[in-house]
């Protein structure tokens, strides 16, 4: 598995080379035990922690461990590769110790050491961290909270290796089949991931990823990051069929908004749909929880040209809810552009917000109809849980009726698309409703003052109910209690993405 893995970042490498014209690539020898390793391609544009990785998937010796002999002494993580006097076919010497499972007695105990990685994996109850290749953490906290969606990961399991659609660029079918594969590694992993095939193939994508500054790459955006993957999953991840479930990614993750958008000036009004994948929090000083801030995402001011004044006007958009996904995405709106220094900005207000969200106040009239019924069975659910004795009603049978008609949702008009923008987002199971209430699942932060400086890390929900710190490399177990404190007010980690799981109940 090393020598593929380590096949095919040679194949992405040198395509990217030969596409930059900017990568300098040395090829060289190096010597480890008995071992000899002949042909190593050095990228001298990338810091030598990124050559440790590639020797790490070759050896299994972690970058840590790796002591590498050049001239002048050994090689540091940052080392300057044009100092270092390297040529073409030098031979490298490296001494460290691999990771190794420790072999159980023939007879005996079976320790956790001695199974298989992908057994590891269910009994640490996580799955591996990724490691920074240089200023890479939005993008590893990005792929970890991804990750935990089990339905994308189903999809990117069925998208074929070379079958892509017609219309699909090249550079989007490699950019999913490399996230197919991060996500199949970080599965059967217990020890830390390096994502230099994905990453590579995110930089021939987006280009912006891959902004050098001083030689090094520069800290990104993650919500940016985050973004333009999903984009590219949903053209890539789209049925060629005509059946009911066209697109995953706006199944698992699509918010469908109905828009009154009215100028008070002119008196002209209309309605807008369209279809977004988050929703904004944003922050003022009248903001102090999430609910707040969705509220005011909501609501919002729009100069445009108005046909009966014959000039531009300005218009209020009131927007609301019409279609609910499976996985809701919501944004802090933390960054801003600051003029006077001329770059962004971090608002570090602390905005509240809770594990269980409900935003059933945010959704349209005719959504809202459609919820009631899953709802009132949620409630008589969790009061089951909770040891209450439900008070049974016994309605005549024409009352019955009329309340299961309005239940159902109007039979025509709007209300019928809420109802199946609602049974849309539950994926799979079509005997289960959304109710309007969510729980959180994963948690991006951003530590630090501006977007493009700092730190990101993932804050993810396992399937075993436990959280999980994914610092990179390193995955932490946390406290539930824990999560709801990355809130803001001051220089600490701060909540910049929160991710939502649908509360269905069975129809």
């Amino acid at each position: 598995m090393l020598l593929t893995t380590h096949l095919w970042f040679k194949f992405l490498l040198r395509r990217y080379a030969f596409d930059c014209h900017s990568y300098v690539l040395i090829t060289v020898s190096v010597k480890w035990q008995k071992e000899l390793y002949p042909a190593v391609e050095i990228d001298t544009t990338q810091p030598p922690y990124v050559f440790k990785c590639q020797l790490y998937d070759l050896t299994g010796v972690p970058p840590e461990r790796q002591k590498i002999m050049v001239k002048g002494g050994i090689l540091k993580d940052d080392s300057d590769w044009s100092k270092l006097g390297l040529k073409e076919g030098q031979k490298l010497m490296m001494v460290g110790t691999a990771d190794e499972i420790v072999k159980a007695p023939e007879k005996g105990p079976v320790f956790m050491e001695d199974l298989p990685e992908e057994e590891q994996v269910v009994a640490v109850g996580h799955s591996a961290g990724l490691f920074n290749l240089g200023n890479t953490c939005y993008m590893n906290s990005t792929m970890q909270c991804l990750h935990s969606v089990p339905e994308l990961k189903s999809a990117l399991i069925e998208y074929p290796q070379s079958g892509r659609s017609n219309d699909l660029d090249q550079s989007s079918h490699l950019l999913t089949v490399a996230t197919r594969d991060l996500f199949s590694e970080l599965d059967k992993n217990v020890k830390p991931v390096a994502p230099m095939q994905f990453w590579m193939v995110l930089r021939k994508k987006y280009p912006q990823f891959g902004q050098l500054h001083n030689g090094s790459f520069m800290q990104q955006d993650a919500e940016e990051c985050w973004t333009q993957i999903l984009y590219t999953l949903s053209q890539s991840l789209k049925s060629p069929s005509t059946s009911a479930n066209l697109d995953k990614v706006k199944e698992l993750f699509g918010v469908n908004l109905v828009s009154r958008v009215h100028c008070a000036e002119s008196g002209e009004e209309s309605i807008e749909t369209e279809t977004v994948y988050s929703l904004k929090c944003h922050i003022s000083h009248e903001v102090n929880h999430l609910h707040e801030g969705l509220k005011h995402g909501l609501k919002s001011e729009l100069e445009k040209a108005s046909p009966s004044l014959g000039r531009s006007a300005v218009y209020l958009k009131d927007s609301h809810i019409n279609g609910l996904p499976k996985y809701l995405t919501i944004q802090f709106v933390r960054f801003f552009w600051k003029r006077e220094s001329n770059q962004k900005a971090k608002i570090l207000r602390k905005v509240d917000y809770p594990l269980e969200l409900d935003i059933f106040d945010l959704c349209s009239d005719d959504l809202r109809k459609t919820l009631e019924a899953p709802r009132q069975m949620l409630r008589d659910e969790d009061g089951r849980k909770a040891g209450l004795k439900l008070k049974e009603k016994v309605p005549a049978s024409g009352d019955n009726d009329v309340k299961m008609s309005d239940a159902e949702g109007p039979s025509n008009g709007s209300g019928e698309s809420s109802k199946a923008a609602l049974v849309e987002g539950v994926g799979s199971d079509k005997n289960a409703q959304l109710t309007g209430v969510y729980d959180l699942v994963a948690v991006l932060t951003h530590k630090g003052r501006s977007a493009d400086s700092g730190h990101y890390v993932a804050w993810v929900k396992q399937e075993n109910g436990k959280w999980i710190q994914f610092d990179d490399d390193n995955p932490i177990p946390q406290r539930e209690e824990d999560i709801t404190k990355l809130s803001g007010g001051g220089d600490w980690h701060m909540a910049y993405i929160c991710m939502y799981k649908a509360r269905t109940i069975p129809m």
